[in-house]
């Protein structure tokens, strides 16, 4: 099978997918979903990561053990680092909000199902969310190396209420977030 628009695509193609995952891949998996062999994405990866090995890149590729991942370059460590006290002061943005308000409303969700929902990805608003204790992660059961998001209870604390189920109109949002992430 080849992948149409040609290999510049298929190199966009790759970027966007790992951005979206934010995790591990496997190099036959990524073929799948791009419809591709898994040799011609090595090769796009291999330029991929060339391409992000430039000093005006913020990000780079980990490939290892047939997998790759899309991170941010350590250089930029500290002041991601700095980026990320400076968040937890300050009070709940407006994206960091309505992406635990998908979580609680449809919990327990993927974030692939979150950031399509959001339409943007939502990885470092749900790391967030974790070390605030906000909400909780665990293994899909159904996915490799896919996690399931829901509200903690320390979020229930927060809000007052004994139960998920006793948000404000929850099985109405239940249903609208739910139809959108189908």
């Amino acid at each position: 099978m080849e992948n149409e628009g040609g290999k510049e695509n298929l190199i966009a193609q790759l970027e966007a997918l790992l951005f979206i995952y934010g995790e591990p891949l496997d190099f036959k998996k990524i073929a799948k979903i791009l419809n591709t062999e898994a040799v011609e994405v090595r090769e796009a990866a291999e330029v991929l990561k060339k391409d992000l090995s430039q000093n005006n890149r913020g990000l780079f590729l980990i490939l290892n053990d047939g997998k790759i991942q899309l991170t941010t370059k350590p250089v930029f460590g500290k002041f991601l680092e700095e980026v990320a006290k400076k968040e937890f002061v300050e009070d709940l943005t407006p994206a960091s909000l309505e992406t635990l308000a998908i979580v609680a409303y449809t919990g327990p969700i993927s974030r692939i199902h979150i950031d399509y929902v959001r339409g943007v990805n939502s990885s470092y608003i749900l790391r967030s969310l974790l070390l605030r204790g906000l909400i909780n992660r665990s293994l899909d059961p159904e996915g490799s190396n896919a996690y399931l998001y829901n509200a903690s209870f320390d979020l229930l604390k927060h809000l007052g209420i004994a139960k998920i189920e006793d948000l404000p109109e929850y099985n109405k949002y239940k249903e609208l977030i739910k139809n959108v992430a189908i």
